[in-house]
């Protein structure tokens, strides 16, 4: 083997001084919503741990420094070849193109650009330069639609991971529920990136070379996930060789069932099991606090397990070691498999799981595991995840509606505090009385934000509020449920917003005096639609009388605003008359028209979300 380094880098130093290619042998970039949002929330916990609002920019040079891991190199005549590492390397310059174009600072945006892209002879190319993603990462660093069409796998997975940025990192980033100024703390936080961020960058001259190291990194020694862990040291508890046996066969089964939903399954279903039904502490939202269990169940699950066995897992003897395998995970796993088959498919009675995953609420599994029992009946548990989904449901639709993040960071202190512990293990009826309160509590509801409207964070989650209201008129109008058909947002039968007003001022001078007062208006969520992509294609531009009668041919929804959709549909009149909504026809769409809309999705978000649904999920 040739000549082989290891540096630590600063991100400034890693991809401000370097460019790196892919081979065309090498993988596609496959991360997932998931990954990204751990990557995410890893970054701006430990930023947060440091971070004051009030601080100095200055006083970024002395936050922490984080890891994040290595990356190996092939170095072929100077030029850079990645073998391991591309995945964060794309993810973190789809961070940097987010933060360049969300940042005012020109001397920020300025040394953004040097870790995006570098210049020769007045071009520039991308530091992570792959050609068939070229033009995808410059419609995004330039703020420009991208025609979507048959795509790579890699573009595709670029442009999801793009919008899973815009829609996390601003909830990631918030310090104490979002009321800092996210600009400012943007700005710092792309300080510490740049500077405070290392990767170990180990270097070989040849792709064996290269490849050798890889292997060595990831296939040599005892491999051992955490799940393996805490299975050996659970069985080595089991002092009967019978029961170990027995033991290890339901571990075995339930894990292999697991795997078989997705990668690291297993362990999410350990952490979710542990989280909801043992911990009792989580680290408070405040410089230097201590973790605690949900913390330490999140990052070392095994240890956490060994540490407590007698308090609170009551782990006193071998019987209670075997019966924690075989009863205990066996049916907290056997549930979590469920809940996560109804998170990826729209499963009936357990719809708002879909909706909560939809809206990427993966604290959903730990707080739908919390009040399970394991000598609970099938029906009474499926009652209780109806309520508990239910509840969810409806408390991310109201923060979603008044500008509130739903993040995981954001979200994840008061729902363990206030609401795992406060569910756990309850019945039905206690449910019910329980989350009703929680909910009652709650500031905001629908009719606290009578303005609300689409604005450049909330898109995606616009988009689903739309969708769901959407399949809600149909549904409740006797058509089938095209919710999943209307959430697709890429590709050639996606849905976008369709504003019923086009970006033309021009034509409403008659009602408003100033621009920003008709963007605000245009934006109002009673001005928007949900159609398919084609459509505001052709007539997104038009003005309203040019369009209306088209609308009759798409949605429920959008057919409302045109007088036909009131004829001879029995479904939808009875609909009307079961709700009470006031729908109506606009013969044209005037400031009042727009008022009268918002009013009505106001009044329908109200019946969708209503808290009375906790009572008819535990009865149906």
């Amino acid at each position: 083997m040739k000549e082989i380094r290891g540096d630590a880098k600063s991100i400034r130093k890693l991809l401000g001084d370097s460019k790196f290619a892919i081979d065309y042998y090498q993988r596609e970039y496959r991360w997932e919503t998931k990954q990204v949002i751990e990557l995410l929330n890893d970054l701006c916990n430990e930023f947060l741990e440091h971070h004051k609002p009030d601080n100095e920019r200055s006083a970024v040079e002395g936050y922490g420094h984080y890891f994040l891991g290595s990356i190996i190199i092939s170095d072929k005549d100077g030029r850079k070849f990645i073998i391991d590492g591309q995945q964060r390397l794309t993810s973190l310059t789809l961070l940097f193109i987010y933060i360049y174009r969300q940042l005012k600072n020109d001397g920020q945006k300025g040394q953004l650009t040097r870790l995006i892209f570098s210049q020769k002879y007045g071009k520039h190319s991308f530091n992570l330069e792959v050609d068939e993603r070229t033009a995808c990462m410059e419609a995004l660093f330039n703020g420009q639609p991208f025609e979507e069409g048959a795509l790579p796998e890699s573009v595709v997975n670029i442009l999801g991971r793009y919008q899973d940025i815009e829609e996390h990192l601003p909830g990631a980033l918030a310090y104490n529920d979002g009321t800092d100024d996210f600009e400012k703390a943007l700005l710092y936080f792309s300080d510490w990136l740049i500077d405070n961020v290392y990767l170990v960058e180990i270097t070989a001259y040849s792709d064996a070379d290269a490849y050798t190291i890889f292997e060595t990194m990831n296939d040599r020694g005892l491999s051992l996930t955490p799940t393996d862990m805490l299975k050996g040291y659970l069985l080595a508890n089991i002092t009967d060789t019978d029961r170990r046996n027995s033991a290890s066969r339901a571990w075995r089964d339930r894990v292999t069932a697991l795997r078989n939903v997705g990668k690291d399954e297993d362990a999410d279903a350990i952490k979710g099991w542990l989280r909801g039904q043992y911990a009792e502490t989580i680290r408070e939202r405040k410089s230097g606090a201590k973790p605690g269990d949900f913390d330490l169940i999140g990052t070392e699950f095994h240890r956490w397990v060994r540490d407590h066995e007698k308090e609170p897992l009551g782990l006193n003897d071998s019987t209670a070691f075997s019966r924690f395998i075989e009863e205990d995970f066996v049916f907290y796993g056997s549930w979590y498999e469920r809940i996560r088959q109804a998170a990826e498919k729209l499963t009936e009675g357990l719809e708002a799981i879909y909706y909560n995953a939809r809206n990427n609420f993966t604290l959903q599994y730990p707080v739908l595991l919390a009040p399970l029992v394991r000598t609970d009946r099938e029906d009474k548990i499926i009652s209780k995840l109806r309520i508990v989904a239910a509840f969810l449901d409806i408390l991310i639709a109201r923060r979603i509606w008044n500008w509130k993040s739903t993040s995981y960071s954001t979200m994840q202190y008061n729902m363990f505090r206030l609401v795992i512990l406060d569910i756990r293990g309850k019945s039905p009826d206690e449910l019910i009385d329980t989350l009703t309160r929680r909910l009652e509590a709650e500031e905001e509801t629908f009719a606290s934000n009578e303005h609300f409207c689409l604005h450049g964070q909330n898109g995606p989650q616009v988009h689903r509020l739309l969708a769901r209201m959407t399949d809600f008129v149909e549904t409740n109008s006797g058509s089938q449920s095209r919710y999943p058909e209307y959430i697709q947002r890429s590709g050639s039968r996606s849905y976008e917003i369709e504003h019923i007003w086009a970006d033309h001022f021009e034509r409403h001078e008659d009602e408003f005096n100033h621009q920003a007062d008709f963007a605000e208006y245009r934006n109002r969520i009673g001005g928007l639609l949900l159609l398919p992509k084609s459509f505001n294609a052709s007539y997104g531009d038009k003005p309203y009388k040019d369009k209306r009668e088209h609308y009759f041919g798409h949605n429920l929804l959008a057919q409302s605003l045109y007088e036909r959709a009131y004829e001879s549909n029995p479904g939808f009149k009875r609909f009307r008359e079961e709700t009470g909504l006031v729908f109506q026809p606009h013969v044209e769409f005037k400031k009042a028209d727009m008022d009268a809309r918002q009013g009505l999705y106001q009044k329908l978000a109200e019946q969708i979300w209503n808290p009375d649904i906790l009572r008819r999920e535990a009865e149906a």
